[in-house]
This record gives structure tokens, sequence and C-alpha cells, in this order.
């Protein structure tokens, strides 16, 4: 790309940010840091500023924080255009322009998609609009929720296990409520860390009260006279009552928007190389159209080049920086997105972390601590290399193996750590539920090598 050009495009250029949540904010704050002195437009679907989702499952559903009051905190003015309240329903890359729902259409020179994803709804429309049904992913949604649960909602039944589905299960019961959760898996959290750790959840809830429900999906909600959900059905024939249902049967990314614009976007997300710019359908990149956050999908060195989908916070915060500083800067100044996935979660009193990719692992080895006392470490292997860590309460030990993963450390592990070795301590099987199969949870997606790779994905029709 000609200097001038770049200069040109810093001083006058018109930046297009779709998306205006973590990765959008973060990006528009990196190019106005970068320099960036041109019109700088920002585009959201819902009415709000962007805010931040984690406390949405956690504090918002506990009390101890207002949905109202939790804006993302914007490090510098990103004196952008807003429209906000609108959502994209459109491209088109030939005449760089963005068309919006409400008809007007946004010329760009450098267009940043950051859509995310969206909650799965529940399948049957009838069934997902009865009263008290709910989905957790925006600020309306946790109002919603919310406010249902304070006017004194008894019982909550939660249709999925994965780690939006424990936190508000754990929410719930902290709040005294009787929840029921249901997985079609072996346990909590399967697809995310594997049937090791999926066993350590399954206690956790159960110890505190949680009537968990697994290897069953649920067939039916049924509705009362006035139209509010009384009841749940499921595949084992059970009837559980309850007066509030919480759908967390994982996400869809959003791009629907995109199609036939000739983007390399589908169910999986929109290609990108690792400096974040997008593939056409050809799988040729593009240079002025760019990814980022949960929506984007893209090679990472560290785990053999194959394309990561990942949604976490903090790689939302890190790709919207890459893709912003990449946008308005010399091909030769370009970097590639490195971040080390990494998740935490707290729910039942218990903080887990993890770094790395865990379903890409096929053994897993417990290396500090105790399952049995939910205070432990635990190493996942594949091929020989350490491609993952997960923590219980023990997140002191995770940045060691953060640093063993970048190095390509071997797998099974060596016992550098002053712990004398524990005894019996050997690799076993990870028990990751087989990947065509739908179960819910994995905050991190491998979908194959290439850029144009259009094998058919498994998209759950219902739980």
């Amino acid at each position: 790309m000609a200097a001038d050009y770049v200069d040109w495009l810093r001083r006058e250029g018109r930046i297009v940010v779709v998306g205006a949540s973590l990765a959008g904010l973060r990006a528009a704050e990196t190019l106005r840091a970068e320099g960036f002195a041109g019109s700088l437009t920002m585009v959201g679907d819902e009415p709000y500023e962007p805010y931040d989702r984690p406390p949405l499952s956690k504090a918002v559903l506990l009390g101890k924080a207002s949905p109202d009051h939790t804006d993302l905190p914007q490090s510098r003015d990103i004196d952008a255009k807003w429209r906000l309240g609108v959502a994209a329903s459109g491209l088109d890359i030939t005449a760089k322009r963005v068309r919006l729902s409400d008809g007007d259409e946004i010329e760009y020179d450098r267009l940043l998609i950051a859509t995310g994803v969206r909650a799965r709804p529940w399948p049957n429309e009838a069934e997902a609009g009865l009263g008290g049904v709910f989905v957790l992913r925006t600020r309306d949604d946790a109002v919603g929720l919310y406010r249902r649960l304070k006017a004194g909602a008894r019982r909550v039944f939660v249709i999925g296990a994965g780690f939006a589905g424990s936190e508000v299960a754990s929410a719930c019961r902290e709040r005294g409520m009787e929840v029921t959760v249901a997985e079609r898996a072996g346990g909590p959290l399967v697809g995310a860390l594997g049937g090791v750790v999926g066993a350590v959840a399954t206690d956790l809830q159960l110890e505190n009260g949680v009537d968990l429900r697994t290897h069953v999906t649920v067939t039916a909600l049924e509705g009362d006279s006035a139209g509010k959900v009384r009841a749940v059905h499921l595949s084992d024939e059970s009837v559980v009552e309850a007066d509030v249902v919480v759908v967390s049967l994982g996400s869809i990314r959003n791009t629907d928007w995109l199609a036939g614009s000739g983007l390399g976007a589908g169910p999986r997300g929109i290609a990108t190389d690792a400096g974040c710019r997008a593939f056409d359908f050809r799988g040729i990149v593009t240079d002025d159209v760019f990814a980022a956050g949960d929506v984007a999908r893209s090679p990472h060195p560290l785990f053999g080049y194959q394309f990561l989908s990942l949604e976490h916070w903090g790689n939302a915060v890190a790709q919207g920086a890459t893709a912003a500083h990449n946008m308005v800067c010399a091909a030769t100044d370009r970097r590639p997105h490195m971040w080390m996935p990494a998740f935490w979660s707290s729910q039942f009193g218990v903080n887990i972390k993890s770094v790395g990719v865990p379903p890409m692992a096929d053994e897993i080895m417990i290396t500090q601590g105790s399952l049995a006392e939910r205070r432990f470490a635990g190493v996942y292997g594949y091929k020989g290399r350490i491609v993952a860590a997960v923590t219980f309460n023990s997140a002191k030990w995770l940045e060691y193996y953060q640093r063993q993963i970048e190095q390509g450390a071997p797998f099974p592990v060596d016992y550098p750590t002053m712990d004398r070795r524990p005894e019996g301590r050997q690799p076993m099987p990870a028990d990751f539920p087989d990947p065509s199969l739908p179960t819910h949870g994995p905050t991190v997606t491998l979908s194959g090598y290439s850029p144009a790779d259009r094998r058919m994905v498994f998209t759950p029709a219902h739980h």
C-alpha cells in the first residue's frame, strides 16, 4: 500500500466501524491514539453506547450492579458520529458502502466489522414468546430477567450448562431460588473444558443445591392460559415446573447482514488473515475490510495456524486494537493478532480461569492441587505439546502455564515446581464430546485451515 495513500487516509479518510461494543470501541480508541484524524462512524444495533457484558450474568442478576451502570470506560474522546439503535443490513464491497436498516448508506475507505454474536434463541417461536422465557446477552435481556427474579420468581429452569448458563444458575441459587439445569452432555462445561473438569463442575452444582439433569434435552416449554411459562418437558419424559426459563444454548455470529456481500462470512464468522483483514469468499484477502472480536475467525501460529473463533473479552480488546493499527499503518508496520486465548468465570464460589485452547486437547493432567478440593491446575496436551491449562481457585499457576504454551513445552508435564511430585499423576483422556455433536459451551471454536473452507458445520436445531 502506497505511503501517500496511508497519509491521506490518516488525515482525511472515512472509517466505519460496524458493531458498537467492546472490540469496536477499543478499535476506535486505537485509531485516534495512532493519529487517525479523518471521519469515524460507529454503527450499533442497540440504542446504547458500548457497555460491558460479563457483569450481566453475575453482578446484575444479584442486584449488585445496575445494568445502566455497565458502560465501558472510554480512554479518550473518539470524536465519532454515532449511529445507535440502527443495524447494518448490507454491504457492497465494490462501491465501499454499508447499508443500514433505516435505508441510509454510509461510504467508507476502511471498514471494521465487529458485529459480535447474539444469543441463540429457543427454536420454537411460540414457546420462546411465553412470559418468563429469557435469553441473556444484552442489557435489555438482563434488565428483564432481573426484574422477573426480583418480582418473586420461585423456580428457575436453565437450558444449557455452558459458562453463561452455569453463572445464571449460580446467581439464582445465591438469591435462594430453586434451580434446575438441563444439559445434553454429561455435565456442565464439558464442551469448553472436557469431561474430567465437567465432573468437578457437576459436583459443584449438586452441592450447591442445583437440580442438575444431564444427558437430556428439552422437548417443549409449556405455557398457562395467561401466556406465561409454567413447565418444561424433557426428553426422558419428566416434566419440571418453572416460572422462569433461561435459554443458554450458546451464540450465533452476526454475519447474516453480509449475505451476498462477497465476503468469506458464514455461521462460523468472518475469516481474516493474521492481520485481521477479511477474506472474500474466494479466499482472497481484501485490503479495506477488517474484522475483530467474537465475529472474526483468524489463524493462530501457536495452534498450528488453525482458524480460531474466540468469544473472549480479552480477545475483543486485543483484536480490536490490532485491526485498528493495521487499518491506518503502512504495510510494513502491520502486526499479527497473536493474543493467547484466556477465559474466566466465577460460579458457586469458585474462580475458574483457562488459557490456550482446551477443546484442541485429547489428554489432561492435574498438575497442582486436587479435584476433590476444587482447587487445582489442569494442563491439556495434544500431540506431545501443552495446548491449554485450566485452574479452579488456583489462578497463580496460570501465568506459568501460559508461558509453557507459548514455548511449545512438551506434554506430559515434568514437575519443575516446588510441589513434591503428586502421587499417581498421569495424563488421562480429557473427554471432550464428539465435536460433530451439538453441545454448548466451547468459548474457542477450531474451524479448519482455509478461509474458503465450506465444510458443513452442525448447528443444533434445538437443545
